[in-house]
């Protein structure tokens, strides 16, 4: 098996055609097939047959798309090791929810690169149910944010910092005129406009969970590109805001924002750091596991910062949502 073939065949598999998987390959629909031939004939399987639905896969289809992306996802991983071998550096590809992007992981990165002067670290988003998918293909190297759904023993998972979200309003807003410590019932809140970020398209986010708690309409929710818009949109007294209770802890005491007394909000919960398991983790990777869980870390984490330019190589991960 080449890597070629290999590739032909995960995109097949991803897009659901030979048609899309040419052009997604930029090559022409016959070297598609004529890869996926040669696999064929190698391994003795059909590997899939097109049916009314779609593409049928067997078996041993199946079983190759999930070797090919791990193949695939090593190989990328090998040439990007030896290149950086070669500069004598290395580059550590941290995959985060949105809320820890934004507020918990520009601390920790500027501290753990700091640590080391040969390393570099990418930082991507993504939601958290794509973690497992994205450790086993070698696209990241460890994950940060909420615990993922459960896999099989391909991943090792482990808490590392506990965090709360509180309900926040500006000096404006009419449920901020009550008495301080006046309790706000779920009933009120759901007649409110929620101001929130991306977390809260994240279905394993404690922010989705929040809105799932109290039954929040749609079409009381408004989604902002970042929690701090959010926060800002909330400042102005334009509706309620679900922020970490840290990020916020300033704008409180200043009196920006008033933090509303809701007994019957559970918004608890803990960020969860996940690599490879057994040895196939890379080392910076078991590294940042083991130092996630220190005093020192914690600290960097709440009290945030920015990365320093030169230790810090945004990843060109996009994600898109409305």
């Amino acid at each position: 098996m080449t890597p070629t073939q290999l590739r032909a065949f995960a995109a097949v598999v991803r897009l659901g055609s030979v048609k899309a998987a040419a052009r997604d390959l930029s090559v022409s629909e016959a070297a598609v097939s004529m890869h996926v031939a040669h696999l064929r004939k190698q391994l003795g399987d059909k590997l899939f047959s097109r049916t009314g639905a779609g593409l049928a896969f067997t078996p041993g289809g199946l079983r190759l798309a999930s070797r090919a992306s791990e193949l695939l996802g090593l190989q990328d991983r090998t040439i990007l090791e030896v290149s950086q071998a070669g500069f004598g550096r290395r580059l550590l590809r941290v995959g985060a929810s949105s809320l820890f992007a934004e507020y918990a992981a520009p601390g920790l990165i500027n501290l753990f690169a700091n640590r080391a002067d040969d390393l570099d670290v990418e930082l991507s988003v993504h939601s958290s149910h794509q973690f497992p998918g994205l450790l086993v293909n070698r696209t990241i190297d460890v994950a940060l944010g909420p615990r993922p759904a459960p896999t099989d023993d391909k991943i090792a998972c482990a808490p590392f910092l506990n965090y709360a979200m509180v309900l926040v309003v500006g000096p404006q807003h009419a449920l901020a005129g009550r008495p301080l410590g006046t309790e706000v019932s779920v009933g009120e809140l759901r007649q409110q406009t929620w101001l929130l970020g991306p977390s809260a398209v994240d279905r394993a986010d404690l922010a989705t969970k929040v809105l799932r708690q109290i039954n929040v309409p749609e079409e009381q929710q408004r989604i902002f590109q970042s929690h701090t818009a959010a926060v800002e949109e909330a400042k102005h007294s334009k509706g309620v805001a679900l922020v970490l209770s840290f990020a916020v802890a300033q704008d409180v005491k200043a009196g920006d924002l008033r933090q509303l007394s809701v007994p019957a909000l559970n918004a608890r919960s803990a960020w969860h750091a996940a690599t490879l398991s057994g040895r196939t983790a890379p080392a910076a990777a078991e590294e940042l596991v083991r130092f996630v869980t220190t005093p020192r870390a914690t600290q960097a984490m709440l009290r945030g910062g920015g990365v320093d330019a030169g230790r810090f190589r945004p990843a060109i991960h996009v994600t898109l949502w409305s």
